[in-house]
């Protein structure tokens, strides 16, 4: 039912990125063959992993030594029959298996090669090893995350891998598949993380132009500075964040905090700068007064732009997630759903993955010769 029903994509096993554009594609109705080496995994590999791996939801699974010529020949076959391939090894990892794009597209003229890197597949840095802190880092995103008097920190993976990787790569692929499927014309894409984290960051440079944000990390009202745009400490425990930029938001969050008339407040315009050390100072004390759950109840669901700051444990339990089915559990686990929502094509994905005990059916299935899998030695007793 999803909009992607009937594309097939082949997925190589990687880390990071790559298995998060798969199940992308696999909760939109993608039909996802995951490709792993029939050795153990590594431990890189498992270490976002605890009761099951929720990234390789709705895929299934097959087993292949890509040392060995039988099983390239296998892989090939699957290629002949895609739409889409993905991975995410270093440049030229591809090429030495004898599994390049100039292979592949020769088989499959209309495939979509997706590939995703750190740093692309050209450039001083492209063999260099690094992770989502790097990438971010050499675009500007990272000097702008955290306190003015703390060394930038940007949350644990999320603004490369996931944002400029994963759903950068599915964007690229969802445009590449338009020419693919109406011209069979097939391409290569060159997904670097770096690229797209620039990219995405073109809302946040507008303001760097306007100079509304400045190289002063810590000194405008986008990274910190204001007293309403930041987050607070609470008593007990636990955060809250505020981000009425707009005035008429802001004169609401005043009003219900009972500052209208504050000496602090009541002589200074939002964006006067001169007054927000004091204000700030003045919130803190004001927040940490009472509990997490004082303030929510006071601000949330008003135009104050309020929210709790909530843990991943608690993010699930919050009555709009709920209302909106954001989260599903599976095996005691959370996971979010799909997003976006689609109102005709609606994305039903299967929680689970399909094992590589049936390797043999699942590319027999897709149509691989019996003779290419017996050589491979992919049974049904895998």
């Amino acid at each position: 039912m999803g909009p992607l029903a009937g594309i097939r994509v082949i997925e190589m096993a990687g880390i990071g990125p790559v298995p998060l554009c798969g199940m992308m594609m696999a909760d939109m109705g993608a039909e996802v063959f995951l490709v792993e080496r029939r050795s153990a995994a590594s431990s890189e590999s498992t270490l976002h992993v605890s009761k099951r791996d929720t990234m390789k939801r709705g895929k299934k699974i097959v087993a292949l030594d890509m040392k060995d010529p039988a099983c390239i020949q296998v892989l090939l076959s699957m290629v002949e029959k895609a739409d889409v391939l993905i991975e995410g090894f270093r440049p030229g990892v591809m090429e030495r298996l004898g599994l390049g794009p100039a292979i592949c597209l020769e088989k499959n003229p209309a495939l979509v090669f997706a590939r995703l890197t750190g740093w692309g597949q050209e450039g001083p840095l492209a063999q260099v090893p690094g992770h989502d802190p790097n990438y971010i880092a050499l675009t500007g995103v990272l000097h702008h995350s955290g306190d003015a008097d703390m060394p930038p920190q940007a949350p644990p993976t999320l603004l490369g891998d996931c944002a400029g990787g994963a759903a950068m790569m599915a964007w690229g692929i969802s445009s590449a598949l338009i020419p693919a499927l109406r011209e069979g014309r097939g391409q290569v894409i060159d997904a670097a993380i770096v690229d797209g984290i620039a990219y995405l960051a073109t809302f946040a440079r507008s303001f760097y132009h306007a100079e509304q944000l400045s190289d002063d990390r810590g000194a405008s009202w986008l990274d910190g500075a204001a007293p309403w745009n930041r987050s607070y400490g609470c008593l007990g425990g636990g955060y809250i964040t505020l981000c009425p930029v707009e005035e008429r938001f802001y004169l609401v969050l005043l009003a219900k905090l009972n500052l209208t008339e504050h000496p602090l407040f009541i002589s200074a315009k939002q964006f006067d700068n001169t007054c927000w050390a004091l204000q700030v100072d003045h919130l803190k004390t004001l927040f940490g007064s009472e509990s997490r759950q004082y303030w929510c109840d006071l601000l949330e669901g008003s135009d104050a732009c309020f929210t709790p700051v909530l843990s991943y444990g608690e993010a699930h339990e919050h009555p709009h997630g709920k209302a909106r089915n954001a989260y599903v559990e599976v095996d005691g686990q959370w996971q979010p759903a799909p997003a976006p929502r689609f109102s005709v094509t609606v994305a039903e994905p299967a929680w689970e993955e399909t094992p590589s005990l049936h390797a043999a059916n699942i590319l027999t299935g897709m149509g691989v010769p019996t003779e290419l899998l017996r050589a491979a030695g992919v049974t049904t007793s895998e």
